[in-house]
């Protein structure tokens, strides 16, 4: 027997060390996960990140987001040259529960926030039933 888990459940082991990361996104993007009566929504803050360099994909009832990011800055005064360099990336994968419809699944991004709404399938909305408590 399977212990139960909570939808998108992370154990503490699939973070990778700090020390394997790489500097400008070297902690994973804050993510909030809601459940509403029509689906799931998942929404990923990448500040200064652009849809270009943002990569969702759904295999096997995992969903994984994965990004990189990429900065140059150069200053040249009369007397010194600065040139910086800065590249970081992440990936996250969540195990998304049974009943979400995967060819509905949809992923929007604007103002540095990732959306991915996952919809219910029909028959998840005909598996909800409720039950009467009675007194013992």
């Amino acid at each position: 027997m399977t212990a139960w888990r909570p939808p998108f459940y992370r154990s503490a082991l699939d973070l990778a060390p700090f020390w394997t990361r790489q500097s400008s996104l070297a902690a994973s993007p804050a993510v909030d996960i809601a459940e509403t009566d029509g689906g799931f929504e998942i929404t990923v803050e990448l500040p200064g990140m652009e849809e270009k360099n943002i990569e969702v994909k759904y295999a096997d009832s995992v969903l994984t987001i994965k990004g990189e990011k990429e900065e140059k800055s150069e200053e040249q005064k009369k007397d010194y040259y600065l040139s910086e360099r800065t590249y970081g990336s992440f990936k996250r994968s969540f195990r998304v529960p049974d009943g979400v419809d995967a060819d509905k699944i949809e992923a929007s991004f604007k103002n540095g926030v990732l959306t991915v709404t996952m919809p219910k399938s029909a028959e998840a909305h005909k598996a909800a039933k409720k039950i009467t408590v009675k007194a013992a």
